[in-house]
């Protein structure tokens, strides 16, 4: 492994903390807000989109103002900042809407630090190359992740399953959320500003607009996949224990953690695009895993979700960091693009599963997935490696 600069070092410890908060709640929020709070999967698709979508202008804002004005750190700090408080309070709610509020809350922060968070690290790649950079920051992200998931295991296996112990547990998320925004604010180094911007007029340029119509795809494919909390209800559908869901994350997070980094290689060397096509092809494998309604295949269909997602997250990235120019505005407007689609995706499956059942719901995400997989192969254009 070549060196990886100390920011990005620190940065990838930063997301470690943060997400091992985000991953002692979100195995079972979908749980607490169905079968503490009793609210329906109708309910759950609004807490989902709300969530995703409620970050839609700060992204495109933030990256924005990393691009026009230079000012990053600041904005990156603030956002661990409203993450790491906002996940505790949860723990006070008694309504599918003050979850929604808060996790909205939780996602402010997130759209607020995404773009320059990403500005910064592929400021930092310097010679290492934004494919291996990319990917050892996810390692250690997914490293997070994967901490606080068995975390979660153990809490709910020493304290029970109750609503009480659930609540405790989004209390403690302070803790680690807190380590991360100490790091972020006294460990990492500010990228210096851009000279010369000031008074012309910011507009995309024709490689920023070409490197977004690449992402396209990605974004159609979020309309179909399932987010993580419809995963989690499938697994209760199939009769998996609420104490064992958090090992369907570990199943999943560590997929990610072993793969992250070598997939990062594997993008430097043939390209973003062509892994992305591979990524397509995982997540529609996970959608039709879970179809099959088999606790062992739903086993499996976690493990292909973390393909899926370390592979597209990475390619996207990277991709960003080699095709645009203005590129905190670019990852803006990508995150922004995730928040919009994911919302509306999660919006929908909610709104079938609760109306129509779970088999139509399943039905819709494999069906869609797996078209834009087929359809990404025979017209995504990845051949000419990006």
């Amino acid at each position: 492994m070549k060196r990886i600069d100390k920011n990005v070092v620190m940065l990838g410890w930063v997301s470690f903390f943060t997400d091992m908060a985000s991953a002692m709640v979100n195995p079972i929020l979908p749980i607490f807000v169905v079968t503490i709070l009793h609210e329906g999967m109708d309910k759950l698709g609004i807490i989902v989109a709300v969530a995703t979508f409620v970050s839609y202008a700060l992204r495109l804002l933030s990256g924005y103002i990393s691009d026009r004005y230079g000012i990053v750190k600041p904005l990156v700090v603030g956002g661990y900042a409203l993450s790491a408080v906002s996940k505790p309070l949860i723990g006070w709610t008694h309504s599918y809407k003050g979850v929604a509020a808060l996790k909205a809350f939780e996602r402010l922060g997130k759209g607020l630090r995404s773009a320059p968070k990403d500005l910064m690290i592929a400021h930092y790649s310097k010679k290492v190359g934004s494919g291996r950079t990319f990917g050892f920051h996810k390692t250690l992200d997914i490293g997070g992740e994967l901490s606080g998931t068995l975390i979660l295991l153990a809490l709910l296996y020493l304290l029970g399953e109750s609503g009480q112990t659930i609540r405790t547990i989004f209390f403690i998320t302070l803790l680690p959320g807190l380590a991360g925004l100490f790091i972020v604010a006294f460990y990492v180094k500010d990228i210096p500003k851009r000279a010369e911007r000031a008074p012309k007029r910011f507009r995309l340029t024709f490689r920023d607009r070409a490197a977004l119509r690449s992402l396209l795809f990605y974004f159609l494919f979020l309309l179909f996949i399932f987010n993580e909390a419809f995963f989690t209800m499938q697994a209760k559908g199939v009769g998996i224990a609420t104490v064992v869901i958090p090992l369907l994350f570990v199943v999943s997070t560590g997929v990610q953690t072993l793969t992250s980094y070598l997939f990062g290689v594997w993008i430097d060397r043939i390209g973003p695009g062509r892994i992305l096509a591979f990524a397509y092809l995982f997540g529609a494998i996970a959608q039709g895993l879970l179809y099959l309604r088999s606790e062992l295949y739903t086993w499996l269909a976690y493990a292909f979700l973390g393909l899926f997602t370390v592979a597209s997250l990475n390619a996207n990235r990277a991709l960003i960091a080699r095709r645009a120019d203005n590129r905190g505005s670019v990852y803006g407007i990508f995150y922004a693009a995730v928040a919009l689609f994911g919302a509306a995706g999660a919006y929908l499956s909610g709104m079938i599963w609760e109306h129509f059942g779970i088999d139509s719901a399943l039905l819709y995400g494999l069906a869609g997935t797996t078209l834009m997989a087929l359809l990404y192969t025979l017209f995504g254009g990845y051949k000419d490696g990006w």
